[in-house]
């Protein structure tokens, strides 16, 4: 459960701010929902506090967990690079809209990884930049550091120079 003024992650959105808790009647049934707002597009939404493990609301991961992704993210060997792009892609927005921020890792690595070898396709390169925000947000805010130190970490990461 989540209080106001919780920050926490909300799958294929970002991170965002509990900003409330407000009652509806629904089809004559009562129910309580968390006022969230998306930091990274100020756009408000609703979540049934009942549903939270499935939408798979979570909160931000702890400095611990920040070295596995960054564990992830030096990782060479591409999942899914024998699937035709559309294949691809699907696979990859299940894994972004699972919530995990391993998997998220996993896919940007990836997308990251075959832009190298192939052109990537427009929708692919849009999922490489959520996928890239979305992580740049998350950790800047689990290791309590800028976005743009995170970015910078990340992109030495990548190119091979670890940046830790």
């Amino acid at each position: 459960m989540f209080s106001v003024g919780d920050m926490a992650v909300y799958p294929a959105h970002g991170v965002g701010v509990i900003e409330a808790e407000e009652t509806k009647v629904i089809g004559g049934v009562e129910k309580t929902f968390y006022v969230m707002r998306i930091l990274d597009n100020d756009m408000t939404v609703l979540i049934p506090k009942d549903n939270i493990d499935r939408i798979g609301l979570r909160s931000i991961i702890s400095k611990e967990e920040v070295e596995k992704v960054y564990e992830i993210l030096k990782e060479k060997k591409v999942s899914f690079n024998h699937q035709t792009w559309n294949r691809r892609y699907r696979e990859y927005m299940e894994k972004i809209k699972s919530g995990s921020i391993f998997e998220l890792a996993q896919v940007f690595r990836d997308l990251h990884i075959i832009g190298y070898d192939k052109q990537l396709s427009f929708g692919e390169r849009r999922m490489l930049d959520t996928a890239k925000n979305l992580l740049i947000k998350e950790l800047s805010l689990a290791e309590g550091k800028e976005e743009a130190e995170i970015e910078e970490k990340i992109n030495a990461i990548l190119a091979g120079r670890d940046g830790g």
